[in-house]
């Protein structure tokens, strides 16, 4: 009987929405699911940020951005930040949570790591490699992004673009 009355329940609220949905105008929806979207992934954000998960949280909340098409980062620029952080994470040269990363030394920066953070392949010129740099930094550079975790970030790009013009094109 339970399932009777959960399925009538169900019945009559998509009746509702969708009749509501039917009389109003698109503008008006659009900004109620933009407001909608928004309001639900900072949820997300906070309940994964009280998880422990920040790094998860802040990229999930700029998707959700993103994907209104506010001015800012794009979801394939997010994502590839998001790679960066993580390929950082992994090799211990960036931490969230300490700022023991702000006079650890990286000069040991090798070709393959430098070109993976900047996105770039092998064999590209010297002004794919500065363009490719100066578009990272327009996002991360701690001027723009006022955040203190973007200095270290900042710091690395401009590492890696000088460690492939010394050993590429010097």
């Amino acid at each position: 009987m339970n399932i009777i009355i959960t399925g009538i329940i169900i019945f009559v609220v998509t009746f509702l929405l969708l009749s509501w949905f039917a009389k109003q105008k698109t503008q008006k929806i659009a900004k109620g699911v933009r407001s909608l979207i928004i309001i639900l992934s900072l949820l997300v954000a906070i309940i994964l940020a009280i998880g422990g998960r920040i790094l998860f949280s802040l990229p999930l909340f700029f998707l959700a951005i993103s994907a209104l098409k506010i001015k800012g980062l794009t979801a394939f620029q997010i994502w590839q930040i998001w790679r960066l952080l993580n390929y950082l994470r992994a090799s211990g040269r960036y931490s969230h949570f300490s700022n023991n990363n702000q006079t650890r030394p990286s000069s040991n920066l090798s070709n393959e790591e430098a070109y993976k953070i900047l996105g770039l392949q092998k064999g590209c010129s010297k002004e794919e490699v500065i363009k490719a740099a100066n578009g990272l930094q327009k996002k991360i550079h701690p001027d723009v992004n006022p955040n203190a975790n973007t200095e270290r970030l900042s710091q690395i790009v401009n590492e890696a673009k000088e460690t492939i013009i010394r050993s590429e094109f010097s």
